[in-house]
């Protein structure tokens, strides 16, 4: 099908309004919908929460009996089933729509193209594929979970100019400034997952959680005070996390992965212990990522030290990597990004493709993916 420059159009606004659930919906993807009929937008909406209506349905209770005969946009296939909501398909059939443009079609093998089917079965014109890796670009964790079995897993790193994290001695805080630690509050509420390791928690006493303080003009969706918090997932395997740390002074959800159960300590009843497979005596991580699939786990956001991220890089299980630059200068003892094998020729390097440079603050912030 030919799309014109108003489909465009209709549908880059369907795009905006799915954006704004972007901290809301785990476990289920952003969708945005815009009704259109001569002409005229009647109806609008968003996924907000999971569990609650889907875009589909705001927009056709703005749009009331202006729906029959109208044109909707969604950014992703319509469902077909019954879950915790009826299917967004049967309610578009019975508003009386009369064509629905989707930007892809549904990974989720409970959809994958029953919904367009359902439509085209009711006498609806269809039509997909418009805007369609902007429509991507939603739901990058969602699509991999559906497609691969895997979450996807965003590496964020800081260093100095000189690709420095830390002193010799550890010392750390801070390499970048206010503005780059905010930024990174508000990639943090985006996932569903903080990943990171016992040497991370035990060197800095991290909390790994959202500080809703530094979030009043990132959630628009949501009151700041209740934003959702992501799951923290620790690998620990020598068992040497102590429950007095700060990291479960917040009682959001923790999955402390191990090798054995810590059965010596009184864990908080937020605190769940899992024990993994391990390969010479570590974590088989590829079987950590599916453990995380399994618990509809879209986003990760991996936050660790070089050895974690190290064995993550050259295990290929890393999609993006967010690193923010200070301008400062370290020098030749201080700690560095990644500990890896040592490389013994140019071509085994993998190379990456730099997606956005931006300034924050006094640091830059440039994000790359594997190519």
């Amino acid at each position: 099908m030919n799309f014109t420059q108003a489909d465009h159009d209709y549908m880059a606004m369907a795009i905006a309004l799915a954006k704004q659930g972007f901290n809301t919906t785990t476990p289920n993807p952003n969708v945005g919908c815009v009704i259109v009929k001569e002409g005229e937008i009647v109806g609008q909406g968003f996924h907000v929460q999971a569990g609650g209506p889907h875009a589909e349905v705001f927009a056709l209770r703005e749009a009331a009996e202006q729906a029959r005969g109208a044109t909707a946009y969604v950014t992703l296939e319509p469902c077909s089933h019954y879950g915790r909501t009826p299917p967004c398909a049967k309610g578009l059939i019975d508003a009386g729509v009369s064509k629905v443009i989707c930007a892809m079609v549904d990974p989720n093998p409970e959809v994958a193209g029953n919904g367009l089917k359902m439509l085209q079965q009711a006498g609806i014109e269809t039509a997909s594929g418009l805007l369609e890796q902007e429509a991507r670009a939603l739901n990058k964790g969602f699509l991999k979970r559906m497609e691969h079995g895997l979450p996807y897993v965003v590496a964020k790193l800081a260093a100095s100019l000189d690709g420095k994290t830390a002193l010799q001695n550890g010392k750390s805080k801070w390499i970048t400034g206010p503005d780059a630690r905010r930024d990174v509050q508000a990639f943090r509420a985006k996932s569903c997952a903080i990943l990171s390791g016992a040497d991370t928690v035990l060197t800095d006493n991290a909390r790994l959680n959202v500080r809703a303080e530094e979030l009043p003009s990132l959630i628009p969706a949501q009151d700041s005070v209740d934003v959702r918090q992501p799951l923290r997932i620790i690998i620990d395997t020598q068992n040497r996390l102590l429950p007095s740390l700060a990291l479960f002074e917040s009682h959001s959800k923790v999955i402390i992965l191990r090798s054995k159960l810590d059965n010596q300590h009184n864990w908080p009843h937020f605190v769940e212990q899992v024990c993994l497979p391990t390969i010479n005596n570590k974590l088989d991580l590829k079987a950590v990522l599916s453990f995380l699939a399994s618990r509809d786990i879209n986003l990760v956001w991996l936050e660790a030290g070089a050895t974690l991220c190290g064995v993550m890089h050259e295990q290929g299980l890393i999609d993006e990597y967010i690193v923010y630059f200070a301008p400062k200068i370290i020098g030749d003892d201080g700690k560095g990004l990644f500990k890896s094998h040592m490389l013994t020729e140019m071509d085994q390097i993998q190379e990456l493709q730099i997606t956005d440079c931006t300034q924050v603050g006094n640091d830059i912030r440039i994000s790359a993916i594997k190519k």
